[in-house]
């Protein structure tokens, strides 16, 4: 007799490509039942019933209560109650559900990392029945790929990875714990003091990371510049044009660079060293999550998470490993010529990838970091479909990243010429590669800045074309941007591979930062002060990095699961008692800083009601459509509203209507000519005026 087993996946597309490996012949059945799909494959004498998530299907959520602060009573119960949103996925354990009854075994077949290895036991647990954990088994890879996943059938083991499992669940409730008690806190307060109700967030790792950025932003305010001179020369060799450096980088004194100035100007250089020198430039070592969105960053200005969302379809779509890892480290166990003759099979490497499988044995250059769960990202070898142009950009960085780390060392050569002008020391430096190496192949993304200096031999004199010192001021820090926050916060031991784009991307929506190089808006900058002046322990790096070693430590078995739960309650217990205190204050500061905000670049014009307050654009939490209205309504003063289109920019005209007084608008849209109307509905003007094609 067959035995049926239940496989669970944490994805549909996850879930096709499992049960087509799986399948003795590489064709399962596929069904769908009430839109939840899933397939039955054969192997051997078994019938693996292949089924997804859709992600998470169980969330943490408050036990009973209403919706105030602090709250330390909660539970897991399945996302679509947790969330309305979320009513899909109720479908999803329904279905599996009726799935699992009568099968003789299962398999965890989620990612394997906390998230997947939580997903999988979730499931089983509160869908399939308690024992179905006891009997579960684990299937543990890398990448999508058949040969892979089938190693990973072989190899699984006996049971479900329980110590990941239980690091995981205390990871989502020890951040729900921040999470619902910071927001509800911030969210109350500004609600209780003002009556005005908007979603104000922050938790375990956003309270920090704004932090910093806070910080950087008071370092570059309270910055006080400094002068300094620099010495610039300018000679010509052959046909082109060098630059002269002093051996002193910098000049304190006005009088002494005019000096130097002086007694240089026109004169004639002697030669007199000649340095030459050549260094190796070790290849990069392949990718981890944080390596890849920080390089993704830099050189094609992709947000951290967009090249994660970009990883992840990449590895569904079986043409990498696993993105969300730390490593840094190719494992000997990897097939690397097999992945080269995938490679060689593709435009753009077909070369690079030959000459490698050409040599005799491949060491990958392996970095430092390194991950029990995974390797460091590296492409299957899989000849990809046609791509979105985002996901064909991060694909070849990872490729050519690949094969750079299996490549020889480049060789520069540095030369710099010691230069007396009049008794004054210059240098003229230059450089070159002569070995390519891995820079070949890294090409699109390797700048190299040398400059080629003609031939020089000692003693040659080298007329002066121009000196100047021109005077310059010490500048500020540069403001965090998303590369160097997400490398800030790695260094820093605070949020996981996983979070940190994710916590990046929650600021900007909440409006606390903005801008490419990212700077502390008013609303974020009062969240922070709050926050510091009355619960400073919430912003502490200390104790969030705390926090995430004893989440590592439940991983490894080092430390109690249920204590660092009693650590996260100790901590929040008496910060939002001193919170709670202080609340009208800081609900008054913060809907002062709202209101500042939503007059900043919305503002429409002057109310024609109340004539005191102003109209701006405000979209509405219950529906999500926008709308123009008078700042007095905050203060309960003014109930001006009007409608405004829901397509197309809007931007203000600085004129009012002459028929009424309200405020007129520019509509900009696509392929349409602007469409220039007052925002009174009602207004008599409406009768000449350009019908909207976005509804009022």
């Amino acid at each position: 007799m067959t035995e049926r087993v239940l496989v669970v996946c944490e994805k549909p597309t996850a879930a096709s490509r499992v049960a087509q490996a799986l399948d003795d012949d590489g064709a399962p059945e596929s069904f769908s039942e009430r839109g939840v799909p899933y397939h039955v494959a054969r192997r051997g004498k078994l019938d693996l019933i292949v089924v997804s998530a859709l992600g998470h299907l169980f969330f943490v959520a408050q036990k009973g209560g209403k919706w105030t602060y602090p709250i330390f009573d909660y539970e897991w119960v399945p996302s679509h109650v947790a969330d309305k949103k979320m009513a899909r996925t109720r479908r999803f354990v329904e279905v599996i559900g009726k799935l699992s009854l009568g099968v003789g075994g299962y398999v965890s077949a989620c990612d394997y990392d906390m998230e997947g290895s939580l997903i999988g036991y979730m499931i089983l647990r509160h869908v399939c029945g308690e024992e179905s954990v006891a009997k579960a088994r684990r299937m543990r890879f890398s990448t999508l790929t058949d040969r892979d996943l089938n190693h990973a059938w072989d190899e699984m083991s006996d049971s479900l990875d329980f110590p990941l499992i239980e690091a995981g669940r205390i990871r989502h409730e020890v951040d729900w714990l921040f999470g619902i008690n910071l927001t509800r806190a911030l969210t109350l307060a500004v609600k209780n003091a003002t009556g005005f109700y908007k979603v104000l967030s922050v938790g375990r790792v956003q309270g920090p990371t704004l932090n910093f950025i806070k910080e950087r932003e008071v370092e570059i305010q309270t910055f006080v510049p400094t002068p300094f001179w620099l010495i610039k020369a300018e000679v010509r060799l052959g046909r082109k044009k060098f630059a002269l450096e002093h051996e002193a980088s910098r000049i304190h004194s006005d009088s002494k660079a005019e000096k130097i100035v002086a007694e240089c100007e026109g004169k004639e250089g002697d030669l007199k060293e000649l340095e030459t020198a050549r260094t190796e430039l070790p290849p990069l070592p392949p990718f981890s999550l944080g390596d890849l969105q920080r390089e993704a960053y830099y050189k094609l200005r992709y947000s951290p998470r967009t090249t994660l969302r970009a990883a992840e379809r990449l590895y569904l779509g079986a043409l990498i490993s696993y993105p969300r890892t730390s490593s840094q480290r190719l494992p000997p166990s990897i097939d690397l010529r097999r992945i080269l003759e995938g490679l060689r099979e593709q435009k753009g490497y077909a070369d690079f990838a030959s000459r490698l499988l050409g040599k005799s044995s491949l060491r990958p250059w392996q970095g430092k970091k390194d991950d029990p769960a995974h390797p460091a990202i590296h492409p299957t070898g899989k000849k990809p479909g046609r791509l979105e142009k985002v996901d064909a950009r991060v694909y070849d960085l990872i490729c050519r990243r690949f094969m750079a780390s299996l490549e020889r060392s480049a060789v520069r050569e540095s030369t710099r010429a010691t230069v007396d002008v009049n008794g004054h020391v210059f240098h003229l430096k230059g450089s070159r590669l002569v070995e390519e190496g891995w820079t070949e192949v890294y090409g699109p993304y390797f700048r190299d800045n040398g400059v080629v200096l003609p031939a020089l031999k000692i003693g040659r004199k080298i007329p002066i074309r121009k000196v100047e010192a021109p005077r310059r001021l010490t500048r500020p820090p540069p403001r965090l941007n998303p590369g160097s926050l997400l490398a800030l916060m790695e260094r820093e031991g605070i949020g996981t591979k996983a979070t940190r784009s994710d916590i990046i991307d929650t600021m900007f929506k909440r409006g606390y930062v903005d801008g490419r190089e990212i700077g502390v808006t008013d609303l974020g900058l009062t969240v922070v002060e709050s926050l510091d002046r009355i619960v400073p322990e919430i912003l502490s790096v200390g104790m969030t990095r705390k926090l995430e070693e004893d989440i590592e430590g439940i991983r490894t078995g080092e430390t109690n699961a249920d204590a660092v739960v009693e650590e996260a309650i100790r901590v929040l217990g008496p910060a939002l008692s001193g919170f709670k205190l202080n609340e009208e204050s800081i609900g008054t500061a913060i809907n002062e800083a709202l209101l500042r905000a939503s007059r900043k670049g919305v503002t429409l014009g002057a109310c024609p009601v109340c004539e005191t307050g102003e109209i701006q654009i405000i979209t509405s939490k219950q529906t999500g459509k926008r709308f123009a209205g008078c700042t007095n309504y905050f203060q309960g003063s003014c109930d001006a509203s009007y409608p405004l289109p829901q397509k197309g920019k809007i931007q203000a005209t600085g004129r009012k209507c002459s028929v009424c007084g309200a405020p007129r608008i520019t509509v900009l849209r696509r392929r349409r000519r602007p469409w220039d109307l007052c925002i009174n509905i009602g207004c008599p003007s409406k009768k000449k005026e350009n019908p909207a094609d976005g509804q009022m």
